[in-house]
């Protein structure tokens, strides 16, 4: 049974990324079509769609497209199959590398997230002040 193959409007659909977006993952030869058809379309499938969703996920941690790429090369070479253990020790070193930044990242998008909660707080004590103020005038 053959791989399903997608069209680059279901793949945005299913991302949420635009074709602009997502041809430009091409360019920086982040994301490339599994396939073409006849007529030139980009095919795309499930790991593609996958490998998309994974580049999605970076991008609100700010991880750059060279980190990015990075992070994808050594998800494939992991998934070779003629590692040598020394190899595979290397590169799952950077795996742990990448995993250690990205839960930096997310403690960084906590505080500023309990910073923005507080601010909005405030701001919704001061309406309140403000609409009270309003109500209570003759």
């Amino acid at each position: 049974m053959g791989l399903q193959h997608m069209q680059i409007g279901e793949v945005a659909s299913q991302t949420g990324l635009s074709l602009r977006t997502i041809r430009y993952y091409e360019e920086m030869d982040l994301v490339v079509p599994s396939a073409r058809s006849a007529g030139g379309f980009r095919l795309y499938t499930d790991s593609d769609v996958a490998r998309l969703q994974l580049i999605k996920r970076m991008k609100p941690l700010e991880f750059s497209l060279e980190e990015t790429r990075d992070l994808l090369e050594v998800m494939d070479a992991l998934d070779a199959d003629d590692l040598t253990d020394e190899d595979r020790a290397e590169l799952v070193g950077r795996l742990e590398m990448f995993h250690g930044a990205a839960k930096a990242r997310v403690e960084a998008v906590r505080s500023q997230l309990a910073i923005a909660e507080g601010f909005a707080t405030d701001l919704k004590s001061e309406l309140g002040r403000h609409r009270r103020s309003i109500k209570s005038r003759p």
